[in-house]
Order: structure tokens, then sequence, then C-alpha cells
């Protein structure tokens, strides 16, 4: 059994985003409550968050938005910049919280506290451009965590892997031009016209180009189109790049069930590609990999998927 971490905090709970949106702090009660109930809590590595320092911040998201961002949550407004990206005062900091939760774990595994680690934080981060919240998300936690280690712990090739059922449009573009991050994303695609990336001639640009692996998934379409591409596009990607360390962006919004989505991936077909990832981080990253939260809106099934994803990091299944 591998000693998998657990990143929660119930300040996550801080950010409130009203009472008919999505991205509530229901979310985390569920999967906490699961996790709990279940008895896979106390087999858990618990690893406490702080806030994330304005440099780390910075090394992804322009100075600017940075301050806007704080200010529009110190002034009280209810959205930021757009309906979808509701916060209330304590936004700002708790989304400092999140990324600080994201690089507290990185440090337990690259210093061999554990051997890898799930995020439970909010909120989400993919979506988030470099000056530019889109989609619930503010600060992209994932990104800020790749350049975290390249930074901090010298690492040279970061892989991330995103299976949220949209597209991490923000994550893509932060590297679209670099060549030490490799992007991998399986996504709906055409998602209720949202974000409207992620197509297959998107593969990165200049020095980049060649970085970036896109595998759209039609609506409708579930187990057996994720299968096909995770093993005709991600498999050879990652053997042919090698990463160090493995990031994940983990939505469990492609499930059949949730309406958020019109994918029709299932409990099962979302076992069969944390087994993958795990296949593929033991063999190339020394079994390192972070794993952090997206999306996942129904609350009566995210909890299931959760566990069984955290489960198959500790090896566990």
């Amino acid at each position: 059994m591998k000693r998998t971490g657990f990143v929660y905090d119930e300040r996550y709970l801080l950010h409130t985003t009203g009472e008919y949106h999505p991205e509530s702090p229901e979310r985390l009660k569920a999967i906490y409550k699961g996790l709990s109930d279940s008895g896979l809590l106390d087999k858990l590595v618990m690893i406490a968050p702080e806030k994330a320092g304005q440099q780390w911040i910075e090394a992804v998201h322009n100075i600017h938005y940075i301050m806007k961002f704080e200010e529009t949550c110190i002034m009280g407004l209810p959205e930021f910049d757009h309906p979808d990206n509701a916060i209330c005062r304590d936004t700002y900091e708790i989304a400092l919280l999140a990324v600080g939760g994201v690089l507290k774990a990185i440090d337990a595994v690259m210093e061999g506290e554990v051997d890898n680690a799930f995020c439970a934080v909010r909120p989400p981060g993919h979506h988030a451009e470099v000056d530019k919240p889109m989609g619930f998300c503010y600060f992209n936690n994932v990104a800020i965590g790749a350049r975290y280690l390249q930074k901090q712990h010298g690492i040279e090739r970061v892989g991330i892997i995103d299976f949220d059922v949209h597209h991490g449009n923000g994550t893509q573009h932060i590297f679209d031009q670099d060549s030490s991050v490799f992007y991998y994303s399986v996504h709906e695609h055409p998602s209720f016209a949202y974000p409207g990336t992620g197509r297959e001639f998107e593969t990165g640009v200049a020095a980049g180009n060649g970085f970036t692996r896109n595998s759209p998934i039609l609506p409708g379409r579930g187990d057996d189109e994720y299968r096909k591409v995770i093993m005709q596009d991600l498999v050879p990607a990652f053997k042919q790049f090698r990463p160090e360390v493995v990031l994940l962006s983990a939505g469990f919004d492609a499930h059949i069930s949730d309406l958020m989505s019109g994918t029709n991936l299932t409990t099962e077909g979302y076992d069969f590609v944390t087994e993958v990832i795990v296949n593929l981080v033991d063999k190339f990253a020394d079994g390192r990999v972070i794993s952090v939260l997206e999306g996942g809106y129904n609350l009566d099934i995210l909890p299931l998927l959760v566990e069984n994803h955290i489960k198959m990091l500790a090896h566990m299944r």
C-alpha cells in the first residue's frame, strides 16, 4: 500500500458561491463525509494547507490580475468578471489556500513524506488564464504547482493530465510555448460550447509544439471512447515525454449522472482512467503524482468516484 496524502481544510468551505451555484461548499462536505464513513480517511496522511506565497502566484498570473481579484473580493462584489465566477469576501484568501494546499502536497511527495497525494481543494483552477478568471476558477492551482515543481524542486519535465469533462483552457494556454511541461486533456467537445477549446489540432506553439495533446470526446459517448483515446493518445505521449512528476486535474463531471456534461463515462470507466494513470506514473515518475480536484457536481456519485480514485492511488484496489 502506498502512503497517500490528503489535503483538506474546513476553510475551503468559506468560499461561498450562492444557493444555486454548482461549485458549492457542499462538494467538499460530501467528499469528506464519504471518505470518513468508508474508513478510508483514517488510512490517509493528512496534509495541512497554508496560504501560498505571492511569488508562486506571480509565477503564473499577471500581478495586475492578482490585485484586481483581491480588490474585487475586498469590495464584497458577488462575481468576478462573469456570473459564472461567483465570489465572496473570503474567496481571494481561500484561493491562496487552495494553491497552498497543492504546494504542501508537492513538498510532501518530493520530500518523501508520502508517495502521492489527493488535494480536496476549492476553488478549482484549470480554466483560470494568466489574466482572466473563467469557469469557477481564479488561480490555476495545477499550473502554479507545475512551476513550483520546477523552481522549488528542480524538476525538469512535468506531466499534466486533465480528465475533467471541460477542457482546461487556462492550463493549456499557460504552457503553450513550453517544452518542459506536457499537457494532456481528455474532455467533451463540443461541451455546451464551453470553453470551446481543446481540439485535436491544438498541439502547442513555437518551442511548445508537440507538447500539448487533446482527446475530444463527442457528447453521448462513454467508456469505449475514453479507453480508445487514453490508450492511443495519452500512453504513447507519456512514454515519449517521460515526466518526472505528474499533476492531475481530476474532474469527476464526465460521469453519466453529472448534469454538467453530456458524456456517459461510468464509474468503471473512471476507474480505468485512474488505473492507466497510476501505471504510467509508477513506470515513468517513480509513483510521484499529485491529484487536484477540479469538477464533479453530482453530490451522490462524487464521493464514490473520489474514494475509488484515492484507493487506486494508494494501491488499495
